[in-house]
């Protein structure tokens, strides 16, 4: 099979097309035949070794976690999917090598789901890292409830797109963070947009003059001390970023696989509840071009490679 692979760390010229063996299907697995896989940004993060401290890489790596595609084969222990099964899935591992930008992966059940009907292979590929970081957050970090005032950091980004919707559906306010040029797209997704920058804490004070209930952070950095004088006296700080939330009273969560979760998702998109804007897709050749422009930071919505064949769900 042909697989998008490093063998080093380094810059996004360390990934290449490469010809690699089918993986092995486990007992608790099954062979998914890729369509598309997002791009997440802790996939360049991976690719250049700062999170090596916590996953170990066995080279070569075939990098990404997320993906859509169709069951071809089940493990032996499976009962829960068969051949020809439209799937999504975090596949992520206790380490590196065996990701989502190949033609097939072997997943274990534990992280996948029935894929969306209504949303394309490229759309729902974009939902299970990011909406399952959104979804946990929200519902088991925060626990955002109806009526209170949530507070998104980057509301237009791929996590954050999905936490505003999420937040809304949940009955909560919402204040996001962004762009002045993601602004209507923040307000189409139900969240009220206030800008970047000098005057943060005096724009959102003006919408929520007592402060908010709960503070979702996808920034990290200067943005957690702004975060903190924004609070409400029992707001609650979460961040997905930084774990020198702690020193602000804070929890920092990394996502984990979970498949009672993932379903949730995945029916609240075939609801309508949650949409996924996919910006840009790149053919699975060209994924050092879709890591370069995650590196860069200033896309709305989600950046996916696609596998050749049809993509459309």
């Amino acid at each position: 099979m042909k697989a998008i692979r490093y063998s080093r760390y380094g810059g996004p010229e360390v990934l290449g097309l490469e010809e690699a063996d089918e993986p092995r299907v486990g007992p608790d697995s099954v062979l998914v035949k890729v369509r598309a896989a997002a791009v997440n940004p802790v996939d360049w993060k991976c690719r250049e070794g700062y999170l090596d401290p916590v996953l170990q890489a066995v080279f070569p790596v075939i990098p990404g976690w997320d993906v859509s595609g169709v069951v071809v084969r089940p493990g032996v222990a499976v009962p829960e999917f068969a051949a020809g099964d439209e799937v999504i899935g975090y596949v992520r591992e206790d380490f590196l090598s065996r990701g989502t930008f190949a033609e097939y992966v072997a997943a274990p059940v534990r992280t996948l789901a029935p894929k969306p009907r209504n949303l394309t292979f490229e759309e729902a590929a974009g939902l299970p890292l990011a909406g399952l970081t959104a979804y946990q957050v929200l519902h088991k970090v925060l626990e955002a409830k109806r009526g209170e005032t949530v507070l998104v950091h980057a509301a237009a980004g791929g996590v954050g797109s999905l936490a505003v919707q999420l937040a809304a559906h949940l009955g909560a306010r919402v204040i996001g963070t962004a762009s002045e040029h993601n602004h209507d797209f923040v307000r189409r997704l139900g969240g009220e947009p206030v800008s970047y920058g000098e005057g943060l804490v005096e724009r959102v004070r003006g919408l929520a003059p007592e402060g908010v209930d709960a503070v979702f952070d996808t920034v990290g950095g200067d943005a957690l001390k702004v975060s903190a004088n924004l609070l409400a006296p029992e707001g609650r700080l979460a961040s997905i970023t930084d774990n020198e939330v702690v020193n602000y009273g804070g929890r920092y969560h990394f996502v984990r696989p979970d498949p009672q979760d993932l379903r949730r998702l995945s029916e609240l998109a075939e609801q309508g509840v949650v949409s996924v804007h996919v910006s840009e897709t790149f053919p699975l050749e060209r994924a050092a071009d879709a890591h370069r422009l995650s590196q860069e930071g200033r896309t709305w919505g989600k950046i996916v490679v696609t596998v050749a064949g049809e993509t459309q769900g």
